[in-house]
């Protein structure tokens, strides 16, 4: 179960969620993503206090596609330094994290979305303890 993980961004437009939602989706880099908002967002940015409201994107996909997410994230996102986001998901039904697993086994490299390292991405997310890096 350690390799189903959830990737979370927030915007401050809903179509700019939608389009997220739409790629990651049509390059079966995500099962499901939920788009919920909107929100009310307090942060601090450039030394100011701010208050934005916001829509949430909630990708559900395995730990293998998180180079690609994040590139396609970026790559699609409005915001100088979007918010990214990984939670491991630690329990589950198992029949819905096998038909998640399901949904993006076969993921193809869309030819649009850039390596991380040429989307100003970071690296591959980590290992668990234990576990050997994935190679692509």
């Amino acid at each position: 179960m350690r390799d189903v993980i959830q990737v979370s961004t927030t915007t401050d437009r809903r179509e700019v969620a939608v389009a997220i939602a739409d790629a990651l989706l049509a390059q079966r880099l995500a099962a499901c993503v939920a788009i919920g908002g909107p929100v009310q967002s307090v942060y601090r940015w450039q030394g100011r206090l701010e208050t934005a409201q916001e829509w949430t994107c909630t990708a559900k996909t395995v730990r293998r596609l998180y180079a690609a997410v994040e590139a396609c994230l970026r790559a699609r996102h409005n915001y100088e330094e979007p918010e990214i986001l990984v939670t491991d998901v630690t329990g589950g039904s198992r029949s819905y994290l096998d038909w998640l697993r399901a949904q993006v086994q076969e993921a193809p490299r869309a030819p649009d979305t850039q390596a991380p390292e040429a989307a100003g991405g970071t690296e591959p997310f980590p290992a668990e303890p234990g576990e050997a890096p994935e190679t692509s």
